[in-house]
């Protein structure tokens, strides 16, 4: 098992577009990927799921990974979040 927590520095915090670019980060593993967010754990694998949490700016997250594959799940999960300037 794998986790992190972010901080979401995006302005308008986790909306469609980066939810989107998130889910088909989180799709290409066969871990089981979490995230969590206010005491509630939605798949991130799930778009609606994802959207449901209505995550603003200057909260803070945590992907949770189980799997063969969840360090590295992680590891590109965090590269999608620099990159898109959603979280750190």
């Amino acid at each position: 098992m794998a986790e992190k927590v972010f901080k979401v520095t995006a302005d308008s915090g986790i909306h469609a577009r980066p939810a989107t670019q998130l889910v088909q980060t989180a799709s290409k593993f066969d871990a089981d990927i979490n995230l969590e967010y206010n005491g509630k754990s939605v798949n991130l694998k799930s778009i609606m799921g994802v959207m449901s949490l209505g995550i603003p700016q200057g909260s803070e997250i945590k992907i949770v990974a189980e799997g063969s594959d969840a360090t590295e799940a992680i590891s590109a999960l965090e590269e999608t979040l620099k990159r898109e300037g959603l979280g750190e």
